[in-house]
């Protein structure tokens, strides 16, 4: 059904046109939200491994300490800060940079993704400390 405006000419009504509107705004609103929350989830977590992990490497290369204590140290951060499931995969090594010896803690972890688009669903993170006994 048309309706007549002050002049005469007819155009359509545009009743229900706001129950439209609303469910396709809402729909990219909450898209929209989706994607943020994902992008600070993989941040938090990227972020606390890679602390968990420095953490883990400055402890092991303290003079007095072993490189696999600092392994122990970043698994137990990672349980106690995110989850058991994400500090399955702690690696420890030596290595040299300069000539100076490094303590180097890798942590690889599973990053929840919540839909198809993201990050590709796992994080690689590095901790390294110069040895004190050197």
């Amino acid at each position: 059904m048309a309706i007549s405006d002050r002049r005469g000419v007819r155009r359509p009504r545009e009743s229900g046109a706001a129950v439209a509107d609303f469910a396709m705004v809402s729909a990219l609103v909450t898209l929209l939200f989706v994607a943020v929350f994902q992008l600070g989830l993989a941040l938090h977590i990227r972020n606390t491994l890679i602390s968990c992990a420095s953490e883990g490497a400055r402890l092991g290369a303290r003079a007095g300490a072993t490189p696999e204590e600092g392994a122990q140290r970043t698994r137990d951060l990672v349980r106690t800060s995110l989850s058991p499931r994400f500090a399955g995969d702690v690696t420890v090594s030596t290595t040299e940079v300069g000539g100076v010896r490094v303590v180097v803690v890798r942590v690889r972890a599973p990053l929840p993704v919540l839909g198809p688009l993201g990050p590709d669903r796992s994080l690689d993170v590095v901790g390294r400390a110069f040895l004190e006994s050197q």
